[in-house]
């Protein structure tokens, strides 16, 4: 994982770099310069009315008793995609608004509920019960009882 960190912080600056003179070169200093402002401008206002709209469905969610799972991943999605719309560079404009906008985030939800159920291992609260997967035996140990607080009051 800190490799993958590693090559993303090398990879992809240069990337932006690369993007940004090509676009400078083709549409001039000026003109890439206001687009970028624009870009700016439209990430601030999707991340405003997409976070709107999904910490309404949170609180919906919460209201009616269900786990939000998935307006948590949304939410996630919606603040990484705002951080790279608010970020200066075209090709991280690309994948913020994927982040942001419902219909491709819908997609990247689905992705990274498996993604993070599969690392976690917990296929049957994120991604559905896989009816092919079996306990391991051997693997911790059942104790049952109870919990009992024997710390001395406070309240004097």
């Amino acid at each position: 994982m800190p490799a993958l960190l590693v090559a993303l912080l090398i990879v992809v600056p240069l990337v932006e770099l690369y993007v940004l003179i090509q676009v400078g070169q083709l549409l001039g200093i000026v003109p890439t310069l206001l687009l970028l402002i624009a870009m700016s401008l439209l990430g601030a206002f999707l991340l405003r009315r997409e976070g709107a709209r999904t910490w309404r469905a949170f609180r919906a969610a919460l209201q009616s008793g269900r786990v939000p799972a998935a307006e948590v991943a949304d939410g996630a999605l919606v603040l990484l995609g705002g951080a790279l719309l608010l970020t200066p560079g075209f090709a991280t404009d690309l994948f913020g608004l994927a982040c942001v906008l419902p219909p491709s985030r819908a997609v990247l939800r689905r992705t990274v509920t498996k993604v993070v159920a599969r690392r976690l291992g917990v296929g049957g609260l994120l991604g559905g019960v896989d009816p092919g997967r079996r306990a391991r035996p051997g693997r911790g140990q059942v104790i049952d009882g109870e919990v009992v607080d024997d710390r001395p009051d406070d309240r004097s």
